[in-house]
């Protein structure tokens, strides 16, 4: 297994699998165990908006829920890639809904928090069908996806078209999440906020009030691609400051990338990821 583990982060530190495109061969390397899933349900009218979810093989009768979107720039990715996520969170006991969002070039900011809120609302409405709590739901996203759980937690303009509002999350976590990015630098992510003419109230960071929901905020040290201080530390500096519970941790032997692979069942030895994600949800969004 030790070696499994050096060889697939091997693999992803060398580039195999560029920072958020498809987890090939985490999937690979992670069984699905006692889960199961169904694909490709539908939660809006686009051919993107569709969702798998997952649950443990025991019959789940009010799970906590975990919505979790993937990263990509928002220009790649698609949810099959993530099945390693649904799998790894469904083995510790909860109902994982992973949903596909539109993407760059075929939409720009904010269409895709429209998306994410769609999917939070069919979640709300569906999951107890699946042995989900409703009451009990979490976002979690990492990189682009992290921003988008971020949004959909602290700017109350994209649950609220849904008839939701943020207060009806249990929590959110947070990977190596972009959450103060202005001016955009990427010259990938320009076209997808309209730089130089974002919006200033596209960051998350200018959404934190005392009614946030809780956080648990996660990041790689070695991130070359989203600065750990000024994201997920500055983040989290605004939440405490509003007095919301926030935990920020930070680990060493990870990057932007194989942050997320260590939720793989196969690579947990990467980081401690998932075990900080579980003790967040069973703490019903408590600093673990």
């Amino acid at each position: 297994m030790n070696k499994l583990i050096l060889y697939s982060a091997a693999v992803l530190a060398a580039g195999a699998i560029a920072a958020c495109s498809p987890l090939t061969v985490v999937n690979a390397v992670s069984p699905a165990g006692t889960v199961t899933a169904t694909a490709a349900i539908p939660y809006g009218a686009d051919p993107r908006n569709m969702l798998d979810v997952y649950r443990p093989a025991a019959n789940a009768d009010k799970a906590p829920v975990v919505v979790f979107f993937y990263g990509g720039n928002w220009v790649s990715g698609k949810r099959a890639d993530y099945a390693f996520v649904g799998r790894a969170l469904a083995a510790r006991g909860f109902v994982v809904v992973v949903p596909d969002y539109r993407l760059y070039p075929q939409v720009r900011y904010p269409d895709f928090l429209v998306d994410g809120a769609g999917a939070v609302a069919w979640t709300a409405r569906e999951i107890a069908r699946h042995g989900g709590d409703p009451q009990r739901i979490f976002l979690m996203g990492h990189s682009a996806g992290a921003y988008n759980a971020a949004m959909l937690a602290l700017d109350p303009r994209w649950l609220g078209r849904q008839g939701l509002q943020p207060a009806m999350l249990r929590g959110w976590i947070g990977l190596a999440g972009p959450y103060d990015f202005l001016p955009v630098q990427n010259r990938t992510t320009q076209p997808v906020f309209s730089a130089p003419d974002t919006p200033a109230d596209s960051q998350p960071v200018r959404h934190v009030n005392a009614s946030s929901p809780p956080a648990l905020l996660i990041a790689a040290n070695d991130d070359s691609l989203v600065n750990p201080a000024r994201n997920t530390g500055g983040l989290a500096g605004k939440l405490r400051a509003a007095n919301v519970p926030v935990s920020e941790l930070y680990y060493d032997g990870v990057t932007h990338t194989t942050l997320v692979a260590s939720l793989s069942s196969s690579l947990q030895k990467l980081a401690p990821t998932l075990d900080a994600v579980e003790a967040f949800i069973r703490a019903g969004g408590r600093a673990p």
